[in-house]
């Protein structure tokens, strides 16, 4: 019998007997086998699971993956370095549940590789919520190999980086969207946040998450631009005002620090919505989420995934009006609110931090309703 070994420094000898014989008629056979273990040995494997893989062996019988879920289930909560039952509910069963839809399903994956690229597909890559859950299945398969009897071949790969991946720099997923219909689709939405969960991590989060986008909506601000206000006051008028300190590099330099002006929203009754903003930030009321700033597009993304309302808005949007709703919605529908309200293309670029050039040519009604409003007062000032 052909039997390969392997040894790294570090690590135990491993060996594995292949059913070839030793003689020349099989060694074409042996030699193609030994490469193709090799492939799923540099993917992280062990020796026997490569060639388990290999030879396209399937899972044991007798235990099936719903069962195996409600015994790592049993493991995280009361076991070892045990997990809340919070923190399992959120970070560890959605993705344990998609794993166990999918293996039961009439053609399921082969491998763990599969399996976790279709259990983290639907996030970005390289983000918060695709790392753990890539890292929950991970734990998952190796529980159902070591402790459920599950075959070698499901023992994950030792690196996740191929199925996390990474966010491409160059890529911009935020700034592409539509604004929303009108100000009452935003309250909506905003009203729909878990603020009175029984679980106090999530109301702490719907919390922050409230201030965040109604900041981004009020003030037509970025997603990374809440982490860069401040409050200034005017020496003359002893008016307290916005000022945002963020630059972002663009093809014809570095917008600069400017003031924001808020536009607050008003309601499908006419009545404006009064959040106090300025007020609340100087008595330190408005709390933010904790993240990078250069991930908080990316974070505000995933929070509101999580959301049904947010979900069931997009695809209501998508499928009537063929409109696209993104975190830089509250932006774009702050920039639309000015010009219905008829404030000039350029105050609002100046308070939104770009060019002319750069709003006219984002925002199509733009220019539309300054050319709208200028032939209005010169035809008012004509007939006075």
């Amino acid at each position: 019998m052909v039997e390969m070994r392997r040894r790294r420094q570090g690590h135990k000898c491993e060996s594995v007997v292949l059913p070839f014989k030793w003689r020349e008629e099989d060694w074409g056979d042996a030699y193609t086998r030994a490469r193709n273990i090799f492939v799923f040995l540099k993917q992280g494997h062990s020796l026997r699971a490569a060639a388990e893989l290999a030879e396209g062996k399937a899972p044991k019988k007798g235990k099936d993956w719903t069962s195996i879920g409600e015994s790592f289930r049993n493991q995280k909560l009361n076991h070892g370095r045990t997990t809340t039952p919070e923190t399992y509910k959120k970070q560890y069963l959605p993705p344990i549940e998609m794993a166990i839809e999918l293996m039961a399903a009439r053609h399921p994956p082969k491998n763990p590789q599969d399996l976790i690229d279709l259990c983290v597909k639907d996030w970005p890559a390289g983000s918060v919520t695709r790392k753990h859950r890539a890292r929950a299945l991970k734990q998952f398969l190796e529980h159902a190999v070591s402790r459920e009897g599950i075959a070698d071949i499901w023992i994950p790969p030792a690196d996740l980086k191929n199925h996390i991946g990474a966010a491409n720099p160059k890529e911009v997923i935020h700034q592409e969207g539509d604004p929303f219909d009108d100000d009452q689709q935003i309250l909506n939405l905003l009203n729909s946040l878990p603020l009175d969960s029984p679980f106090a991590r999530d109301k702490d989060a719907a919390q922050k998450w409230l201030n965040a986008f109604q900041l981004m909506a009020e003030l037509g601000l970025r997603p990374v631009e809440v982490m860069h206000l401040k409050i200034r006051k005017d020496p003359k008028t002893k008016e307290h005002y916005w000022w945002c300190t963020y630059q972002k590099k663009a093809g014809a330099g570095t917008t600069e620090p400017r003031r924001v002006f808020p536009l607050p929203l008003i309601n499908s009754d006419g009545e404006v919505q009064k959040w106090n903003l300025i007020e609340r930030w100087k008595a330190g009321l408005i709390e933010l989420p904790s993240c990078r700033e250069n991930k908080m597009g990316e974070a505000a993304n995933t929070y509101l995934k999580r959301r049904e309302s947010w979900n069931s808005l997009r695809e209501v949007m998508k499928k009537t009006q063929g409109v696209n709703i993104v975190p830089y919605s509250f932006r774009h529908s702050y920039s639309l609110r000015a010009h219905i309200r008829g404030i000039d293309a350029g105050s609002v670029a100046m308070s939104m931090g770009h060019s002319l050039e750069a709003h006219l040519r984002a925002y199509p009604w733009a220019s539309k309703a300054s050319t709208a409003k200028a032939f209005e007062i010169a035809n008012k000032n004509i007939f006075a």
